[in-house]
């Protein structure tokens, strides 16, 4: 029997969000996202999450439209709708942070909430986690890393939020030892690209001292010439596990590459498959980080995937501020794809208990989260906190995240920092 999409709802939320600095600007008090809901017409449903930007939320509804009547398991048939829908339209998110946008990047991102939330339904209705629509579980539990930021006590004129000030190594290592006491971290990261090198260096530097033997990754998301990441790659080499977008472009980064004595990863220069070949070509990156969300959903990324291990590329995953539909569907993916070798990004300790799902099937112990065993996604929707934080998104007068504009209401003369240093 043919199963149909009976119905489509779009639910767009906001959260709390802190005052995390980065190259472009800092957070805004509220993170957006979206919720999609797919409905079938024998009774199933299907949760997705995507950005919730109101131009990309404007794309969701109008792909919501064109697919209804459609079969769940005709993915194909959903992606040629979707890509329909959007034409020629490029949207941009993160302002950079996720590399540049393009048309395919923009259909890829609007396609990937849907194709999640049909995976959640074909799970369901076969009786199976999502992991094993993906060639089932190499791993049983996801490893996840501490997400360190450089951050404001708080937003300006708000009250001081539970993490504090991390302006200097003292209060980054301050941060990381709250994170990984609380999820048992086995690795950390920090976002740079905020202050001069030699300080961000320093703040490496201590948390490899508080943290021996531990896994450390710095990411400045572009914000040095090819010249100042070697010299920084030069001056931490031994301590860091791989440098991340330390310069823009596949270019640069070859060229940094070359010179690199540590891999250097990226979610910024390829963020398409048709960036793949030449960053393959130029040799420009040993670690990808994948993300469903613009890759075109979990299936296309395990693809990917496949593609970067016959070129000995190695995986991490990339996140945004997300809530517990995103998390689920990055554990299910990383915990089928054998070459996802580094622990993955996660903003989630950021949400501060923040989330739609209810509470009780994503959980972290020693940093690390179990493979929801529930058919499909394993999640279900906590609905009065769906309520809530849409309402929110009514009330909070934001409708596209814009770190460089919110900085710059402090900060007039503030620039985005692309090759600054």
């Amino acid at each position: 029997m043919t199963v149909r999409i009976s119905g489509i709802t779009v639910t767009p939320v906001a959260f709390h969000d802190p005052p995390l600095l980065n190259a472009t600007g800092v957070h805004e008090p509220w993170a957006l996202r979206g919720i999609v809901e797919v409905s079938t017409d024998d009774g199933l449903t299907g949760l997705g999450e995507t950005y919730g930007d109101e131009a990309h939320l404007a794309m969701v509804r109008a792909a919501a439209d064109a697919l209804l009547g459609t079969d769940p398991y005709d993915l194909h048939r959903i992606g040629t709708l979707v890509a329909e829908c959007v034409g020629s339209a490029v949207v941009t998110h993160q302002h950079g942070l996720t590399g540049a946008g393009s048309n395919q990047k923009t259909a890829d991102g609007v396609f990937s909430a849907f194709e999640v939330a049909c995976l959640d339904i074909q799970g369901k209705a076969a009786g199976r986690p999502l992991v094993d629509l993906l060639g089932g579980p190499v791993r049983s539990a996801v490893p996840y890393s501490a997400y360190l930021f450089y951050k404001w006590a708080a937003h300006p004129g708000g009250p001081e939020d539970p993490f504090g000030a991390a302006l200097d190594p003292d209060g980054i290592v301050a941060q990381a030892r709250r994170l990984v006491a609380d999820y048992g971290f086995g690795s950390i990261k920090l976002k740079g690209g905020v202050f001069p090198p030699d300080e961000e260096i320093a703040a490496v530097r201590a948390l490899a001292e508080a943290f021996p033997g531990m896994p450390l990754r710095l990411d400045p998301n572009a914000a040095w010439t090819p010249q100042t990441s070697v010299r920084v790659a030069d001056e931490l080499d031994g301590v860091l596990e791989y440098l991340e977008d330390p310069t823009s472009g596949i270019d640069g980064m070859a060229e940094v590459a070359a010179r690199s004595p540590m891999p250097l990863a990226t979610n910024m220069c390829v963020v398409t498959p048709d960036h793949l070949p030449p960053a393959v070509a130029r040799g420009a990156i040993g670690v990808l980080l994948i993300d469903h969300h613009y890759w075109g959903g979990l299936r296309r990324s395990t693809q990917m995937a496949a593609l970067c291990r016959t070129f000995g590329i190695e995986l991490s995953m990339h996140s945004n501020s997300h809530l517990g539909i995103s998390l689920a569907a990055m554990t299910h993916l990383a915990a089928a794809v054998p070459n996802v070798n580094h622990a993955c990004d996660t903003h989630t300790p950021w949400q501060n208990g923040q989330d739609v799902v209810a509470a009780g099937a994503l959980r972290f112990s020693d940093g690390a989260v179990a493979v929801p065993e529930a058919p499909g996604l394993g999640v279900e929707l906590d609905r009065d906190a769906l309520a809530a934080m849409h309402e929110q998104y009514l009330r909070c007068g934001i409708s596209r995240r814009d770190d460089t504009a919110y900085m710059r209401r402090f900060h007039p003369d503030y620039q985005p920092k692309t090759r600054f240093w």
